[in-house]
């Protein structure tokens, strides 16, 4: 039983390192980008070796590839807490939109995610991780409102490809100072566009 313990402890201690080099290298990645951001820097703020980075990972783009696999699952989970089945089709694609929005106004996500991540990883690499986080979320609600007859139906990985891309925009754009109900406007829009029966906007109050 104790050699039993011994084993779960060093399991521990080895995850328990893994997680502080991953919180370390998120904080120093975000705030300075990747390229500013050096192996000595990383190690001094996580209180552990180069040999302990160098075991986990076989080097910093491994290290920053975990970040983002870890980062890019936050922001799935943030989507899918605010829209549950429980939610109308429709309803869950605009609350997962919004999800999305907010979740990535996360100070240095958007550098992380959507800048540094296809530059460092390569843009096939950073589909993959999409495609197993954010875009599958999408890509379920869309699927979900395409069966339910809230979306015309058209082919489902081309849809969830530009969808992307548009949120995608949309994040860098707020994060870059514009308005971000300007653009929730065009992306409600967009998705209100592929409904067999497009829900027309409230007409502004008049005024005298």
């Amino acid at each position: 039983m104790q050699q039993k313990s011994g084993r779960r402890s060093n399991r521990d201690r080895t995850e328990a390192t893994r997680a502080d080099l991953i919180a370390a290298a998120r904080k120093l990645f975000t705030e300075k980008s990747y390229a500013e951001t050096g192996t000595p820097e990383i190690v001094a703020a996580a209180g552990v070796t180069r040999g302990a980075l160098y075991h986990h990972f076989a080097d910093k783009q491994a290290l920053f590839a975990a970040v983002v696999e870890q980062e890019a699952a936050v922001v799935a989970e943030e989507i899918e807490r605010a829209s549950p089945p429980s939610l109308f089709a429709r309803d869950a694609l605009i609350a997962g939109s919004d999800a999305y929005l907010a979740a990535m106004r996360a100070p240095g996500r958007t550098r992380l995610l959507l800048l540094d991540g296809p530059a460092v990883l390569g843009r096939a690499a950073m589909d993959e991780i999409d495609n197993r986080h954010g875009n599958r979320t999408l890509r379920e609600g869309l699927v979900a409102a395409m069966r339910a007859q809230s979306m015309v139906k058209l082919p489902v990985e081309a849809l969830t490809a530009l969808f992307a891309a548009a949120f995608d925009r949309a994040a860098l754009a707020v994060d870059a100072g514009a308005s971000a109900d300007d653009y929730r406007a065009v992306l409600m829009a967009l998705i209100d566009g592929l409904s067999p029966v497009p829900h027309q906007a409230p007409r502004p109050a008049r005024t005298r």
